[in-house]
């Protein structure tokens, strides 16, 4: 007579104290998947330096640029997860007596662990070696991208008040050029006096976003006494400097912009590409259990065919 097992008995019969996780193939995954990242990485830098130039008008666009640099990402990504995931779904061994629905779960979660795992070492462990790598591209197509306008306006926002006296320097020069250099004393054009004044005014107007009536008046003034135009031509060079330091701000202005949607984008991309990336290396941790599975089927099967000796 048969005796009825337990629900306590049937569940020490059929489980194992042994984990589902099987962290050698895991492992083994994620270094494939990171080793290749670094070396289409590094592959990517090389070509993303062909695609920048100092030379005007001989570099690819900023938007070009991190498209470019984006859909290599993604091909980074997807190349990696699957190679990552396929191997850890090909070394991991036999689960016995586990159902296939379980097989294959397990498989895609070993996959999705060793492109976690690969992602965690590119990011941390290796981020320092790839930024050094890859920092001198991506500096170079920024400051191709920005031009001299976001490099004065950067020098300014980081280093003060003498990189910004450095940045108007040059629209405070043009506003006290005498009209004949023989006529006009050495000393007046090195008034620091003057020249203060007038740098203090166009960054409070840059601050502020206009001059007032008054500050430009008052500049025509000093203008007028510094290289000896008339009123009228002195107030005339005032609103042609201001207007040039206008279009210095709106192309500086400009690159920003052009600089923070680049990045927007980058990001953006980057992260569908991780998102996809952790579904390839779980379809391919599945299959290349599946592959593993049928191979040993196979292999077994040939076996026991084969004549005995």
């Amino acid at each position: 007579m048969q005796t009825a097992l337990s629900p306590t008995d049937v569940s020490s019969v059929t489980e194992s104290s042994s984990s589902a996780v099987s962290w050698g193939p895991i492992v083994a995954g994620a270094f494939a998947a990171s080793t290749l990242s670094v070396v289409l990485l590094l592959v990517g830098s090389g070509l993303g330096l062909t695609m920048v130039s100092p030379w005007t008008g001989s570099s690819a666009s900023a938007t070009t640029f991190t498209v470019s640099a984006a859909a290599w990402l993604v091909v980074v990504q997807w190349l990696s997860a699957g190679v990552g995931g396929y191997l850890t779904g090909r070394l991991r061994t036999t689960w016995v007596n586990v159902h296939t629905d379980e097989v294959y779960f397990r498989d895609t979660a070993h996959g999705f662990l060793a492109w976690a795992l690969a992602t965690l070492l590119v990011a941390g462990v290796l981020g320092s070696a790839l930024s050094s790598a890859l920092g001198s591209g991506v500096q170079a197509a920024s400051t191709v991208a920005s031009g001299a306008a976001v490099g004065a306006s950067s020098a300014a926002a980081s280093n003060g008040a003498r990189s910004t006296d450095n940045f108007l320097g040059y629209f405070v020069d043009t506003l006290f050029r005498p009209t004949n250099t023989g006529t006009v004393a050495a000393a007046d054009q090195n008034d620091a006096a003057t020249t203060g004044q007038a740098t203090r005014i166009l960054i409070a107007s840059a601050a502020n976003g206009e001059v007032s009536a008054d500050d430009k008046t008052y500049l025509a003034r000093l203008v007028a006494s510094r290289t000896g135009l008339s009123e009228a031509d002195a107030k005339a060079r005032v609103d042609t400097v201001l207007a040039n330091v206008d279009a210095a701000k709106n192309k500086a202005k400009a690159a920003a912009d052009t600089a923070r949607k680049a990045s927007a984008t980058f990001a953006l991309l980057g992260a569908l590409s991780l998102v996809i990336g952790a579904f390839i290396a779980s379809v391919a941790g599945a299959l290349g259990g599946k592959q593993r599975d049928e191979e040993e089927a196979l292999f077994v099967r040939n076996v026991q065919r084969s004549p005995s000796r």
